[in-house]
This record gives C-alpha cells, structure tokens and sequence, in this order.
C-alpha cells in the first residue's frame, strides 16, 4: 500500500558515486516520489549524481538540493537544472538554500545579506526558467539582456528555509519549501505556519527531511542506523539556532554540553545526551509501525512530502521503503 503523503529519499553525497543508480532505482521501486540530492561543497556533485539517477530511472524526480547563489552563481544553477530537464523534462527540481556555514568558511566564502540573496537568486533562475531575456538589475547580482538557450523548462524552485524571514519568502516567492532534517513536528507546524504567512493563499508544496531508522522487520542495518542517527542528530542539535526546535521538541537536552562533548570529540557523551527521548521527538525511529506512526505525524504538522534520511545502501533502502508502504 501507499503512504498518505508523497514520500522521497535523501541521499548527502557521503556515498560512492557508483552506488547513486542502484539507489535511485531502488527508491524508485519502493514508491519514492523525489529523489533529494544534497550539495555539500567537498562532497560529490549533484548535477553528476543527478543525471546518473534521471538516466537509471524511468519516473523518479531528482531534486539539487540546496545550491548555494554563495558557491554557485544562479545562472550556473539554474542551467544545470535546465539542461536535466531538457534530457528529463518534468523530472527535475531545484532547491536553493544559504548552505552549510562551515563548508563556506572553509572554502572562503562570505555570506552577507541572506534573505537579499536567495530573493535575487530565485528570481533570476524564475526568469531564465521562463526562457524570458533576463533584465535584472538588484543589489545582489545584476543579470541582463540574455536568456538559457534550453528554456522555457519546467523547473520548480524549492527554498531551504528555517528562520522566520525565509520561511516567509519561501512562501511569497518560491514554489515550495524544504524543512530540514532533526526538526521536531510542533516546529515543523510552526516553520510551516510561517510560510503560509508569507504565501498568502499561494499553494506551496511542503517538504521535510525526517531522519528515519527502522529496526528489525528485515531491515539489514536498522539497529546500527538508528546509533548512528545519534551523532548526526547531535551534530545539528548543538546549534543555538536549534534551540525553539528543541524547546517544542519537549526532550530534554543541554546543548551547551552537546556543543562542548562535539567539540572534544567525547562520543560517549554526544550519544548519552541524544537520549532515546531526544531521537523519538526529532526523528522517526523504532520498528516499522513506530516509524510510520511518526511519518504519519510529520505529515499531520503539515507536510505533503515527506522526505526519508539516513539510509543509504540500495538493499537497505528496499527495505526499509517496504517496512514503511506496507500498512496493514
């Protein structure tokens, strides 16, 4: 059977790009809607993994998830989506997004004026999707008096958001919006609360990456999965900007210590701090029913799409996309 809501697949770039097809197929097989490809700079690109996924597929959408205007220009982001959808038309997504301030730091890069940014950045790929010959004139980027060859395409635009002024201008100027992952429900309502403010009656797609890590029910890796989610939920959790998530949340979490255990590398305290209660309130984790219950909550605090992290290997994915589709 199927979810109630449209289900994807986040893949972070971690992973040999050899594995990227036999993970989309099994994505694809397993009901899978968008498969989310993460852009971290000294990772693996996006556009190369994506066009691998578009070819060993046949239905699968392939979502650059979140480019960075900072890393890459909007006229670059925009043509590599452009050029994935002229070969796969209607299969291809692209979602911007500020991105990870250490990766930027480590390559130089500075980040002033966000919400300028992304605002200028959407536009100008929205223009060059619309194959218009682009007069932009901002205090960002100026764009004029050219267009994409390959254009018009059909390309919706996704924002990364988190804050309360991008969660709105996801709302008044992209096509959907994107929560990411270790995000408790209630924040997840509030964030999406936000942008419907900014929507205005604007239909906005929204989506939601969930940290989900299945235990037995054939499930290969699930016990070690679900240890695993411990450090990448600490990883984000320490984060001060983290701290009205973790007070909706409701666990229980001292992230002045998480971020001095991270800091001295003290594993056995990061995994102590993120208590099961931690992982109940911030991920989906547990046996299969466990799992689909709390999917099921995501989608209840708003969600339309619902997007499954944390797993990666093919035989894995198969199994764990089984466990959650198959309801009684």
């Amino acid at each position: 059977m199927t979810t109630m809501f449209e289900l994807g697949l986040a893949i972070d770039g971690f992973t040999p790009a050899s594995d990227i097809a036999e993970q989309a197929r099994a994505a694809e097989a397993g009901g899978v809607d968008t498969l989310w490809i993460a852009t971290h700079l000294f990772l693996r690109d996006p556009v190369a993994l994506g066009a691998t996924a578009l070819a060993a597929t046949r239905t699968l959408k392939v979502a650059l998830m979140a480019i960075s205007p900072y890393a890459m220009h909007p006229v670059h982001a925009a043509m590599g989506a452009a050029t994935l959808a002229e070969l796969y038309p209607g299969r291809v997504v692209l979602c911007l997004g500020v991105g990870a301030p250490g990766d930027q730091d480590a390559a130089g890069i500075e980040r002033p004026r966000p919400l300028a940014t992304l605002r200028e950045a959407i536009a100008v790929c929205r223009a060059l999707f619309a194959g218009d010959t682009i007069d932009h004139r901002g205090a960002v980027f100026t764009v004029t008096q050219r267009r994409l060859v390959n254009a018009p395409c059909d390309v919706p635009i996704v924002l990364a958001a988190s804050g309360p002024k991008m969660l709105a201008l996801a709302g008044s100027d992209a096509d959907g919006v994107i929560i990411s992952g270790a995000a408790s429900a209630p924040f997840v309502e509030s964030c999406l609360t936000r942008v419907a403010g900014g929507a205005q009656g604007r239909k906005i797609q929204n989506s939601g990456i969930v940290y989900t890590g299945i235990e037995g029910d054939g499930v290969g890796q699930g016990r070690a999965t679900v240890e695993s989610l411990r450090r990448t939920l600490g990883f984000i959790l320490r984060g001060g900007h983290h701290a009205e998530n973790v007070a909706m949340g409701g666990a229980s979490l001292d992230q002045q210590a998480l971020r001095e255990a991270y800091a001295a590398e003290d594993w056995e305290a990061v995994d102590r701090l993120i208590s099961d209660d931690v992982l109940a309130r911030h991920a989906a984790c547990g046996d299969a029913a466990h799992v689909r219950t709390r999917l099921d909550a995501y989608h209840r605090a708003g969600l339309d799409h619902v997007i499954v992290s944390g797993i990666t290997d093919p035989a894995e994915i198969t199994a764990a996309l089984s466990a959650i589709t198959a309801r009684p």
